[in-house]
């Protein structure tokens, strides 16, 4: 069995993308002033800032004072951005722009202009200007979609499953009876008719696996390896005899040896080809978390977990591995006094990060009590990325 290689990823890169584009999602304009700005890979950035020119003269058209307001001063922005820049980046740039409320709202008129830039995870292709009430975020977050999909079959005589592997997720499809009747022959039956009715179930089974495997494997998923698996000689009578589409039969990375068939047969399939798909996010994880653990139960010093733990040994600078869940979804708040330059610092659900600040804000410094404090809200997985 051959290593199936896969694109690597970066994990911290794509949680930030992901990140952003969960709170671009959430906001909305008062009007049609919300900027959108794909510029493909290769575009020159002159004739961008030549077309956001044009829509500022577009822009005078515009009724409500506040609307136009915040859109000449967004495209303004976004073009003062664009000249920080040389040339395009390599897989192009996304740039959201708009007059957005401040933390804790405000009447019209208070908002705020922000600007994001995002590198695309993936070469983009797509020009597109909106000015709309949200931002355009669709063509981003299909980048986000893991192409490494590799298709599981686990086989039989008496069942078959469908599995898929992309990213860190396995997902169990399908599983369905096969209709063929066992190895052994009713009484009255003649051995050779028994043979031939049970050859003739076996033929339609096979062909309606291979329909099914089409249908989730290059109709539905467009995958890049397909895994067959199985107890017995099934699978490989399944194989040699060439019933999938030949897209699929040319495309097995590996036929492997199971005890188990359907859905069981899936997960019992992952576990036994991680040497191929080594490079997957989920076999990955897989090893760190079986690594921590053992880490943890030989009491060896080498494994820690828990946010203040892992803090610790972090600001320490005896890290070498941190797991961190994608939906940690906390904050790390820092507070500076103006006086004597101490710093405090505290981990809070991102949800109540607002109402923290405002208490803190309140409160005086531990070290000499004075009130002027500067204060900093940080997303936890960015705070460790760059103490990393």
């Amino acid at each position: 069995m051959g290593k199936f290689e896969v694109q690597n990823v970066d994990s911290v890169k794509m949680y930030k993308i992901r990140k952003t584009l969960e709170e671009l999602t959430q906001q909305s304009g008062r009007g049609t002033e919300l900027i959108t700005v794909y510029i493909p890979k290769g575009q020159q950035l002159h004739e961008v800032m030549t077309q956001l020119r044009e829509e500022q003269g577009t822009a005078d058209n515009i009724k409500s004072d506040l609307t136009r307001t915040h859109v000449v001063d967004s495209l303004a922005k976004v073009i003062q951005k664009l000249k920080l820049y040389k040339k395009t980046p390599e897989k192009g740039l996304v740039v959201f722009c708009g007059a957005l409320p401040r933390e804790g709202g405000g009447p019209p008129g208070s908002e705020v202009v922000k600007i994001y830039e995002i590198d695309p995870p993936k070469d983009l292709t797509t020009s597109l200007y909106r000015c709309d009430d949200h931002f355009h975020t669709d063509i981003l977050k299909d980048m986000l979609q893991d192409d490494n999909i590799i298709g599981l079959l686990a086989i039989d005589a008496k069942d078959a499953g469908w599995g898929l592997l992309h990213g860190d997720k396995l997902e169990v499809l399908k599983q369905t009876g096969s209709g063929v009747a066992g190895k052994h022959r009713q009484g009255g039956q003649s051995a050779k008719r028994f043979q031939k009715l049970r050859e003739m179930e076996l033929q339609y089974y096979f062909n309606r696996v291979a329909e099914i495997t089409r249908e989730y494997f290059i109709d539905i998923y467009q995958v890049k390896g397909l895994i067959v698996s199985g107890p017995g000689p099934t699978k490989e009578e399944f194989v040699n005899k060439e019933y999938l589409e030949y897209r699929l039969q040319n495309n097995i990375i590996a036929t492997i040896d199971a005890s188990y068939s359907g859905a069981e047969g899936i997960r019992e399939a992952f576990a036994k080809c991680s040497d191929i798909l080594s490079n997957f996010r989920m076999v990955e994880e897989k090893k760190i978390i079986e690594r921590l653990f053992q880490e943890i139960n030989t009491n060896t010093g080498l494994g820690s977990y828990g946010l203040k733990e892992v803090i610790e040994m972090l600001k320490n600078n005896i890290a070498g591995t941190i797991i961190i869940s994608d939906d940690i979804n906390m904050s790390r708040i820092e507070k500076t006094c103006k006086r004597c330059s101490n710093i405090d610092d505290e981990f809070i659900e991102q949800g109540k990060r607002i109402a923290r600040k405002t208490e803190i804000k309140n409160q005086p410094c531990s070290e000499c009590k004075a009130m002027d404090s500067e204060i900093i809200d940080q997303d936890l997985i960015d705070y460790i990325a760059l103490n990393a």
